[in-house]
């Protein structure tokens, strides 16, 4: 099994703080998502990405992966998991990674690395932490953001069983899905958080997109196509609009609950204004004429 430098994989380094590493996940996932980029082995890209996120966005993770990194592993090294593996009191301090990864998640595919670190595959999904108290079986389910819109299943994989969890449309983090018989020794209790996503981040019930617009596009105004968790639709950026400013889909984020009790939130767009790179004279010669237009005061105006 071969050590990774998620790190290196996000391009950040080891000091980063928590802010850093999610600025530097979203841009490498936009660069890289497969459904935009036309690079070659986009989508390796992505899922390396992924699962780099997956292991600094948490504290205990990252606990557990720096305290192994400080022993001198280099990537391809390789390593040897120590008995019960590394989230059995070995490198993870006995810190309990008690998860379940289902399908649809952060990117999915974890490597080997990542499964012996954090309890996903040696023992089917659940971390190796010895034998189990007699009773229900709790565990995290990580769903994504888009079965969490639509509804839909998610199959995991549990003791060399597969089972298929029903996802109600508009469930909420911290929510609970009871399996009866599927634990250890009684129930199955599904804790659900939400994955990691490469385009949008959550805020109760809204959802947050950070969308790349032009310099023209800002002070002009312009129509542009945004991704929605239900699809893509049309969004009429104002003239004079500035980086930072918020743009509101009504009940384009998570849906309520069946209940009628919570409502369906909304999607906040986030302007954030490029520059794009002149590749070319005539796209020189173009920034030359707005220097000229706009002269040395505009910071001032």
């Amino acid at each position: 099994m071969q050590f990774k430098d998620y790190y290196e994989t996000l391009g950040v380094e080891p000091s980063a703080g928590e802010a850093e590493i999610k600025t530097a996940y979203r841009r490498l996932a936009r660069k890289f998502h497969p459904d935009v980029s036309k690079e070659a082995g986009a989508e390796e890209k992505f899922k390396a990405i992924n699962e780099a996120y997956e292991a600094l966005r948490d504290p205990q993770k990252r606990a557990a992966y720096d305290q192994l990194r400080a022993r001198g592993y280099r990537p391809g090294d390789e390593v040897q998991p120590p008995p019960g593996g590394f989230g059995g009191g070995g490198y993870g301090g006995g810190v309990d990674f008690d998860e379940i990864f289902a399908g649809g998640g952060a990117g999915g595919g974890f490597s080997d690395f990542f499964e012996s670190m954090f309890g996903r595959g040696r023992t089917g999904g659940f971390g190796q932490r010895g034998a189990q108290p007699r009773g229900d079986t709790r565990a995290k389910l990580a769903v994504s953001l888009e079965t969490v819109h639509d509804g839909g299943s998610v199959r995991i994989s549990v003791n060399d069983r597969t089972l298929d969890v029903r996802i109600p449309k508009g469930i909420r983090p911290g929510q609970v899905i009871r399996l009866g018989g599927q634990g250890a020794q009684g129930d199955l209790l599904l804790e659900i958080e939400y994955a990691a996503h490469p385009q949008f981040e959550v805020d109760g019930r809204n959802v947050i997109y950070v969308l790349p617009v032009a310099p023209w596009e800002a002070a002009l105004g312009a129509a542009v196509s945004v991704p929605t968790l239900g699809g893509a639709v049309e969004l009429k950026i104002p003239a004079n609009s500035e980086a930072g400013r918020k743009l509101r889909l009504r009940g384009r984020g998570l849906p309520g609950d069946a209940s009628g009790k919570v409502a369906a939130g909304d999607q906040l767009v986030e302007l954030e204004v490029l520059a794009p790179r002149a590749q070319d004279d005539a796209q020189r010669q173009a920034y030359e004429t707005m220097r000229e237009a706009f002269g040395d005061d505009w910071r001032r105006a």
